[in-house]
């Protein structure tokens, strides 16, 4: 039992008003159901954020340090396929 350190990947969506009426409700069911069915549990830390002050480019995703703006229920599994785990 060493040491080992886990680096999850850490994926922030936007709950803020604006982005959450843009379809950020949709869009965190799509990411719940693609970290089960893709078995990601133990390698993505999921969580809301309240916002990220850039409500005019919403809804917004954060994927480590990289923010994404503009996303759908049509671009999220692109988004979520690029990342590597």
């Amino acid at each position: 039992m060493g040491n080992e350190s886990i680096t999850k990947t850490e994926i922030v969506i936007c709950l803020g008003s604006s982005c959450f009426s843009r379809g950020n409700k949709e869009i965190v069911n799509i990411i719940k159901a693609y970290i089960k069915d893709n078995q990601l549990e133990d390698k993505i830390n999921f969580h809301g954020c309240h916002c990220f002050s850039k409500c005019s480019e919403g809804p917004i995703l954060k994927v480590n340090e990289k923010i994404h703006t503009e996303i759908s229920t049509q671009n999220i599994l692109n988004i979520l396929n690029t990342i590597s785990f």
